[in-house]
This record gives structure tokens, C-alpha cells and sequence, in this order.
């Protein structure tokens, strides 16, 4: 990570020090309330709990120093994405979505946006740079493609949508603020699953949305609160308490990764691995010019969906679960939630188990040949 990353780091772990008081606890309180005392209400203050609350503000703070931007948290990353999409688009709007992106936006675009007389194009990943955007009201796209891989250049497509007359939204999940910057390439709305690495434990479900327009920020809120779609302050202290460890947990997971990605390439019963940050992959120019690195994300195939459960069953240091991002590594056989992919295609989250325990536990469960 470059110095700028690494101060923010360094300051997030301290931004609540300048509103604190003698006395005040370091850590945020668990504000659990939907009232608040209310004698005058154009006093100031809190008044309802559907509107704010003092323990996710202390979440949208870190996130808005790591996106350097207003953020608006939200109780998971779908709840960002929907409110992102719908505070964007009105009937007759035309919506580009990546074809091999996170498969629940193409639901939510194609079963709720479209009956409402949205137009939803989807589209592969690596055409956005070049593809045309004439008619094109948002244009959302996703980088490093999930879960697939793929890279597109983010300034490219601004570039593309912006002469278009389009908006750009990101789903920066994969990579995190620490490691891709769609704000700073010109998109002018970031989502992500802060349930992934930001939160880092897999117990909590949380999103945001993060833009440097007012507008636009303005009106996510109002979604929010006509929505209802609210985080919970248990669960926005157990982010705020995850986002503390975020970069040095990324360091981990990200360097293991590349170092696993390299042996995992040479080994006889892996096929058409995929990692950004791997020299050779499809992916890595892209991702060397616009990430800090190749993140922890790494996809293989194995032979068929036999011997890759085979593979998941044996591998101690591997949980079988969904979702990524954890402490702990992850794998799953994607297919079997219908991406279109080959069935002995798996997804790899690189966790923060020490490298060389963690690729001899995966070495001896992976089969000797393909």
C-alpha cells in the first residue's frame, strides 16, 4: 500500500479522538434506542432511529476517511446496491450491468428494475472499456468481476460513460478502499459488502454507499429512511470494530495470496487459474495500473464437481462457506449456486492462517493429477 493508504489507516484507528471528553469511552457505544429524548424538535440532535444513530455514524466515519467521501451505511451490501440503483434510475432509464458480476445484482436489476420499466443490458466485464453507452443512464460495473476475476479499466469506462452522459457506479467489494480507488478514477458512486474483509470476521451483515456529490449522497439517505433499509448498532459496532484491523489484515491475506496463486499455478490437477495480481493473467495489466495489488481473491477449476468437493472435504484449513473475506481462508464450488462456470470451478479467499501451513493443508487435499 502506497503512504497515503497507510496514513489513513494509521488515522482511522483514531478519528473519534477529537470529540472525546474526560471520561468518554474510547470505543463507540452500542446505541441501542429508536427514541430519543425529545422536548423541542428543531433543537438538534437525534430524534428517531430510523434516521440515525450515534453507533453507525461512528462506522460512517471511518468509511467516509477510507473513501475520502460521504458514506451511507446500510445492513448489507444488497441493501447498498439497491439503494445506490434505485436513488439512480426512474422509468425508462437504461441500466448496463456486468453479465459475470455478483449474480443477486443481475436478479434485483432484472426482477425488480426492469418490471419498472428500466431497460437492463448486461454485458461482460472486460467489454465495459470499450463498449458503447449511447442512451445509457447507469452504467454499473464491478472489478476484479466476481467471481470470475476479470479486470476493466475503471478510467477507460468513466471516460466512455461520462461522454455518453452516463453515471458510473462501482462495486468495489472485492478490493476495499485500501486497494482500489473508483472514487479517485472518476465513478461517481462506490457500493460494497462491508460484510467481506472491511468486517473480516464473517459475523455481521453490513453495506455503504460512498460519492462526492451531495445529490447524489442526499438522496441514498432519503432511500434509506423512506425504506427503512437501517443498519442495527450491534452490528455496526462489530464493523467498526473490524474495519480497525482491515489493513494489516489485508496485508496478510493479500500477500498469501499471491504466493499461493504461484504454487497453485504450477500444480498438475489445477486448471485455468485466475489471480489479477499473477503476472500472465488476462487481468494483471489493468489491475497494476489502477490496485495496490491483486487482492485475496483466487479462482481455479478442477476436473469436474466430484473432485472438487473432494478437494473442499479434505482441506483441514479451508471452511466451506460462501462469502469472502473472513480471517479464516474460504472455498466453495460456485457452480452450484448457478454462476456460469465450469462445475469443478472454485473460489479461493485467502485468509490470515500463516502461508506455509496454510498451502500444505491445501497441497495434500488437492488430487495429484488433473
Amino acid at each position: 500500500m502506497d503512504d497515503h493508504s497507510l496514513n489513513r489507516a494509521a488515522r482511522l484507528l483514531h478519528h473519534r479522538k477529537a470529540g472525546l471528553s474526560q471520561g468518554d469511552p474510547a470505543v463507540p457505544p452500542i446505541t441501542a434506542t429508536a427514541t430519543f429524548h425529545l422536548p423541542h424538535v428543531q433543537a438538534g440532535g437525534h430524534f428517531y432511529g430510523r434516521n440515525g444513530l450515534p453507533t453507525w455514524e461512528a462506522v460512517e466515519a471511518q468509511l467516509a476517511l477510507l473513501e475520502e467521501a460521504d458514506c451511507v451505511s446500510f445492513p448489507s451490501g444488497m441493501a447498498a446496491i439497491a439503494a445506490a440503483l434505485f436513488a439512480s434510475l426512474k422509468q425508462g432509464a437504461r441500466l448496463v450491468v456486468p453479465a459475470d458480476g455478483y449474480y443477486v445484482t443481475r436478479v434485483l436489476s432484472q426482477g425488480f428494475l426492469a418490471p419498472f420499466g428500466v431497460t437492463v443490458t448486461e454485458l461482460p466485464t472486460r467489454n465495459f472499456a470499450t463498449a458503447d453507452f449511447t442512451g445509457v443512464d447507469v452504467v454499473y460495473l464491478e472489478t476484479p468481476s466476481n467471481p470470475g476475476l476479470d479486470a476493466v479499466d475503471i478510467t477507460a469506462t468513466v471516460s466512455r460513460a461520462r461522454a455518453a452522459g452516463a453515471r458510473v457506479i462501482a462495486d468495489n467489494t472485492t478490493m476495499t478502499p485500501y486497494l482500489q480507488r473508483p472514487l479517485d478514477l472518476g465513478c461517481d458512486m462506490v457500493v460494497a459488502a462491508d460484510t467481506k474483509a472491511p468486517s473480516g470476521h464473517s459475523d455481521v451483515l453490513f453495506g455503504h454507499v460512498a460519492s462526492r456529490d451531495p445529490a447524489l449522497v442526499a438522496r441514498v439517505r432519503d432511500w434509506r429512511r423512506m425504506s427503512g433499509a437501517i443498519p442495527g448498532p450491534f452490528e455496526a459496532f462489530l464493523v467498526h470494530r473490524g474495519l480497525e484491523t482491515l489493513e494489516l489484515r489485508l496485508s496478510r491475506m493479500c500477500a498469501s495470496a499471491a504466493v499461493l496463486a504461484d504454487r497453485l499455478a504450477a500444480h498438475p490437477a489445477v486448471k485455468n487459474l485466475r489471480y489479477p495480481g499473477l503476472k500472465g493473467d488476462r487481468s494483471y495489466g489493468v489491475t497494476c495500473a489502477q490496485a495496490a495489488n491483486g487482492g485475496f481473491l483466487i479462482v481455479f477449476e478442477l476436473a469436474d464437481a466430484e473432485i472438487a468437493e473432494a478437494f473442499l472435504a479434505r482441506c483441514p484449513l479451508l471452511e466451506q462457506t460462501t462469502s469472502f473475506g473472513g480471517t479464516h481462508s474460504s472455498a466453495e464450488r460456485r457452480a452450484r449456486w448457478g454462476d456460469a462456470v465450469a462445475e469443478g470451478f472454485i473460489r479461493l479467499s485467502v485468509g490470515i492462517e500463516p502461508v506455509d501451513e496454510l498451502w500444505a493443508a491445501i497441497r495434500d487435499a488437492l488430487p495429484a493429477q488433473g
